[in-house]
């Protein structure tokens, strides 16, 4: 086809994909400064899924105990098992109180002092004076924060007449001669037509693939559609080997019980009744970072002191901290209790197990938000066109492993910055929109084209199913490279199955099973480049932990199975040849003196 068909073609100054935190708070600085923008998003806004944030905004404010963005930055880093770059993370964590000063001005009902500032609870990883001891930085909204932010950018998105396209599908990046990104073919749900929004600049917000694995706490919408969109543009995922345990999913559920339990005091038990965290992290016990904690509740289970009838979960314990503190700092967690478990945590401990919830890994950014691919031995040159923000972006903060309450930071500070730089380059530069090549729709066309035509092949939910299945036996929460070596194999049988899906149901209006159809073809892009990446990286780090690579303590130079020496460094995964490159960690920060490398210890 030619752009001159008969697809219908709007003009904004920029598209923003995804309506969830970072997309709303890009968007907000955007249409603040007059710019046109149009948001798109498969649900309703506020339905997005950082709505399901239950925790904190990690911010070193200091209201409730000694703190300062020293410390923060200190934490993230070791968090990182020092594969995060330090510039990127010391940006974060020196921006964390104004991004949340700015969100309590935005009407955002933080819980409250008795002095009225904001309420913060201690979490996972977070500590005063370099790993001393548990510090409170995580402001929280009792256990909704993601809910009440997510409130609160929608409405100030709405006072400042920022453009919703809801229940819009993003399909593909449209890319020039030159490499630019001009815009993106969408499908509106409700009509099945696609259409052709041109812009300026184009923002990917559309969040994590967790949807890869069978077992997750993320949405059903979480399906990669911003990693499929630049892995088909010839875009590299980077360290997409990284996925965060969650350790407190309901088992058998895989519901979130928020961090902020154990922030709040909750204790993990074995079958024994014993507070089995003291034996693994002697300081911080149950608030170690997750990655650490995950490993040690499938240790329990692995050697026999797991609860239940089968001996498969762990007790999270809060009937100490008594009813009224639970539903005062923990309602939604009381409520899941009920509805996913038939327990009262006020009286009787939860069952839970570690669940896949968060990507490390993703779209490759410098701090500003623009996305950044290999050039040679330039592994900073820019995508023109082309910003990703929040967790399908990769800046990198988060690095092996991300500590609670930095997902909503990284959401509100990289949003807010991405769309600052927006800002700044539109109106300093001022300029037209690029012509759009003659091929523009042509890819996604061409997808929708097979799918319509198919007369034969798999269901696509059938093909997700195997996929799910096939990542939670090959890349779980310990690995083998044997396990691995044989997932690399699956997932690129799956990959072939992908290209056979049927539809069977060819209707336009409100075809869900079209939009699951080429929701697999994103799901497949993410979870070949987790497993590519898993079975390349032959050490333990941070989330990564393989068991033929663990060595013990004493090892100076491969630290529990950490490979500094080789492994200090970035993968890159490209889509079109399945390969991996690799760049480095940046360890120097922007103003103050690098953390070097040493044994994480808790």
């Amino acid at each position: 086809m030619s752009v001159g068909s008969n697809l219908s073609r709007r003009k904004f100054d920029v598209v923003i994909v995804g309506a969830g935190g970072s997309g709303m708070r890009a968007s907000l600085q955007l249409s603040r400064a007059g710019l046109n923008v149009a948001v798109l998003s498969k649900v309703f806004p506020t339905r997005s899924h950082t709505v399901a944030a239950q925790g904190g905004i990690g911010a070193s404010l200091g209201n409730m105990s000694e703190d300062n963005w020293h410390y923060h930055f200190y934490d993230t880093i070791k968090g990182s098992d020092w594969l995060g770059d330090q510039d990127a993370i010391e940006f974060m964590c020196r921006e964390a109180p104004k991004v949340v000063y700015e969100l309590e001005h935005f009407g955002m009902p933080f819980d409250r002092n008795a002095d009225g500032s904001i309420y913060q609870r201690p979490f996972g990883g977070h500590t005063a004076n370099y790993g001393e001891k548990p510090v409170q930085r995580a402001c929280a909204a009792a256990d909704r924060t993601g809910h009440a932010m997510l409130h609160t950018l929608y409405q100030q998105n709405v006072k400042s007449r920022t453009q919703f396209f809801v229940e819009w599908m993003a399909l593909d990046l449209i890319r020039d001669a030159d490499g630019d990104v001009v815009g993106v073919t969408a499908l509106e749900m409700e009509t099945g037509e696609v259409h052709i929004l041109e812009a300026k600049t184009t923002l990917l917000a559309t969040g994590g693939a967790g949807r890869i694995y069978a077992a997750s706490t993320n949405a059903f919408i979480n399906t990669g559609d911003g990693l499929g969109m630049a892995a088909r543009a010839n875009i590299p995922l980077q360290d997409m080997e990284f996925w965060q345990f969650h350790p407190t999913g309901v088992a058998g559920a895989g519901v979130l019980l928020t961090e902020g339990c154990r922030g709040e005091g909750a204790i993990l038990r074995n079958v024994n009744g014993e507070r089995f965290m003291e034996r693994y992290a002697p300081t911080l016990k149950d608030l170690a970072p997750r990655d650490f904690v995950s490993r040690c509740m499938d240790q329990e289970i692995k050697e026999g002191r797991g609860c239940g009838p089968n001996k498969d979960y762990i007790q999270l314990d809060m009937t100490h901290l008594g009813g009224d503190t639970i539903l005062k700092r923990l309602p939604s967690v009381f409520e899941i209790g009920h509805n996913f478990a038939n327990v009262d945590i006020t009286k009787e401990p939860i069952p839970v197990v570690p669940t896949i919830h968060y990507q490390m890994g993703g779209i490759p950014t410098n701090i500003n938000g623009q996305v950044v691919a290999p050039k040679g031995d330039d592994y900073k040159s820019v995508v023109n066109g082309l910003y990703a923000v929040g967790e399908c972006s990769c800046v990198s903060v988060h690095g092996a492993n991300r500590l609670g309450t930095n997902s909503l930071l990284d959401l509100l500070v990289f949003g807010r910055a991405a769309g600052n730089h927006i800002v700044d380059a539109i109106k300093n530069a001022p300029r037209s929109h690029k012509e759009l090549p003659k091929d523009a729709a042509d890819l996604a066309l061409s997808r929708l084209a097979r799918l319509d035509g198919s007369t034969s092949g798999e269901y696509a939910q059938d093909v997700a199913n195997d996929l799910r299945a096939s990542m939670q036996k090959h890349a779980g929460v310990f690995r083998t490279q044997k396990m691995m070596d044989e997932g690399v194999v699956s997932i690129a049988a799956i990959r072939e199955r992908v290209k056979g899906i049927t539809l069977k149901d060819k209707s336009k209006v409100f075809n869900t099973a079209r939009i699951e159809a080429l929701e697999v073809e994103n799901l497949i892009e993410a979870a070949q480049a987790t497993i590519v990446s898993a079975a390349a990286r032959r050490e333990c780090r941070g989330a990564h932990t393989v068991n033929d690579y663990e060595r013990g303590a004493d090892d100076a130079e491969f630290p529990l199975g950490r490979n500094d020496r080789e492994w200090m460094k970035h993968t890159l995964w490209d889509s079109a040849t399945n390969s991996l490159s690799y760049k480095p960690v940046q360890l120097k920060p922007l103003t103050v003196e690098s953390v070097p490398p040493k044994v994480r210890t808790f």
